[in-house]
């Protein structure tokens, strides 16, 4: 007998759909913090009676939502990943869902494999008690006009750095953005942008400073001029998280 032959373990890939409003984010963290990847992999441990580790496309912040993120995982488990979806949505939380599972290549990877990302972020004008759980808020009037002039801006390999948190991951601030752009949508204004890569808290902090231009806070040529980098990390304020959402990944 070849006591040397490896057993390829099936890779399968989630399909995830959260609403992040309760969730310290994406990524586990220790001491009992509630996350969406926690959750998650705590319930596939049950379900295939091994420790299960989940490799995701993007790591959304404290209440950052999700339409498109994308997982997956290797498990010795003979189980169909038809029926590993059906039993994490009947046991996960309501604000987390399994929309859809398939079984990936072996070289797949739900980050490494990716090619880009969009995301969407939704803000009113004004506070909403129905509509503030999806939504960040302008606080007031903002033209944009001038918001889709610096979206425009931001088209091309820029250095994000002073719209992002500190960088964790050693690949540097330097993103290529492929379309970026504000539209309405019943009463509500969209930003919606598709890169290579988004830095922590990247695209709050290019919303964040959008209003703030709109607003006639910020100067349009201040803004612009911080796609060049620099040293101290973010200049902005943030957009509230509430209004963020990863929507699609592509591979």
């Amino acid at each position: 007998m070849d006591t040397n032959v490896t057993i390829q373990m099936p890779n399968i890939r989630l399909d995830v759909e959260y609403d992040g409003t309760s969730f310290a984010g994406w990524q586990r963290q220790p001491n009992g913090i509630v996350t969406v990847q926690g959750e998650i992999e705590a319930l596939l441990g049950k379900i295939l009676q091994e420790k299960v580790n989940l490799a995701a496309a993007g790591r959304t912040d404290r209440g950052v939502h999700a339409r498109g993120q994308v997982v997956n995982f290797s498990t010795r488990s003979v189980l169909e990943h038809s029926r590993i979806r059906h039993s994490l949505n009947c046991l996960l939380p309501s604000s987390i869902r399994i929309t859809s599972s398939q079984l990936a290549a072996e070289e797949f990877h739900a980050r490494f494999s990716a090619l880009e990302r969009e995301y969407r972020y939704f803000a009113i004008g004004e506070p909403s008690a129905v509509m503030g759980r999806y939504t960040g808020c302008s606080n007031g009037d903002v033209d944009v006009s001038v918001m889709q002039y610096l979206a425009s801006g931001l088209r091309g390999v820029h250095d994000f750095s002073l719209f992002s948190r500190e960088d964790r991951d050693g690949y540097g601030s330097l993103c290529t953005v492929r379309e970026a752009g504000w539209y309405r949508h019943k009463g509500v204004m969209v930003f919606h942008i598709a890169a290579n890569r988004f830095l922590r808290s990247m695209v709050r902090g290019i919303v964040g400073g959008m209003l703030s231009a709109g607003r006639g806070e910020l100067q349009p040529e201040e803004y612009l001029g911080m796609l060049a980098g620099g040293e101290g990390g973010m200049r902005v304020k943030p957009a509230e998280a509430s209004g963020l959402f990863l929507w699609r990944v592509r591979y």
